[in-house]
């Protein structure tokens, strides 16, 4: 009896620990933030949330306006980097190599914008 506990034990907590692992990625997208609230701001905060939360399978992000960076956390299976770049871009902001949608740009508030 105690063998079987044993093994529907391990079978579970195998299980468990497979379906958890999924393709949970970590990445660093550089970006050109150059105020040092947009995290805090009504208009760019609140817009990060909004938007980047639609994004299945994102399941974090931290903003660190000092270094001008996203870190991203985000399933694998459910969406790439290049859709959260894009996303990035599409609020006005560059993301590693894409350069931000000039039209989203236009749209963010001046202390938001290169001087």
């Amino acid at each position: 009896m105690k063998n079987i506990l044993f093994i529907l034990f391990f079978t579970f907590f195998t299980v468990t620990i497979s379906a958890q692992n999924g393709k949970n990625e970590k990445a660093v997208i550089k970006t050109n933030i150059v105020c040092e609230h947009c995290n805090a701001c009504p208009t760019c905060g609140l817009s990060f949330k909004e938007n980047l939360y639609k994004i299945d399978g994102l399941k974090m992000y931290e903003l660190d306006e000092t270094a001008m960076t996203f870190t991203v956390y985000y399933n694998g299976k459910k969406t790439s980097l290049e859709k959260i770049k894009t996303a990035i871009t599409k609020l006005g902001f560059d993301a590693d190599e894409m350069k931000a949608d000039p039209e989203a740009y236009e749209k963010l508030d001046d202390c938001c914008k290169k001087v």
